[in-house]
């Protein structure tokens, strides 16, 4: 995942969604970086809309999240298919690369190794 701070500057997204946006009604043509917002920690739906544009739609490209980006979320993101972050600015970069680090492997499938543990 990469991690951008919230003073870096980012490439325009070629679609931005709002939380309450419906994912899978996108027209995803040509488009290359989705940005998903998180408007507060508390709301979790564009971790849904993230599964759902990777495994419902096969988008391929980069999705990223921003607005209130925690590093304990950072794990969870990876997971249901963001490819990048912007962190919230009390949030430091190394230590959201340190927590990345931290598991190798997950018991259960996700975005990334679809087959759980036992499976694979």
């Amino acid at each position: 995942m990469n991690l951008l701070s919230h003073t870096d500057q980012l490439q325009a997204a070629d679609l931005q969604l709002g939380n309450d946006a419906d994912a899978l009604s996108q027209n995803l043509q040509g488009v290359q970086t989705i940005e998903l917002h998180f408007p507060s920690f508390t709301d979790g739906r564009a971790f849904s809309q993230a599964l759902l544009l990777r495994r419902r739609c096969g988008f391929q490209g980069d999705i990223r999240a921003t607005g209130d980006v925690l590093v304990d979320q950072l794990q969870q993101m990876q997971r249901c298919g963001f490819s990048s972050a912007v962190l919230r600015a009390d949030q430091s970069l190394d230590k959201g690369r340190e927590l990345l680090s931290h598991f190798s492997a997950f018991y259960q499938g996700d975005v990334a190794q679809p087959q759980p543990l036992f499976a694979r």
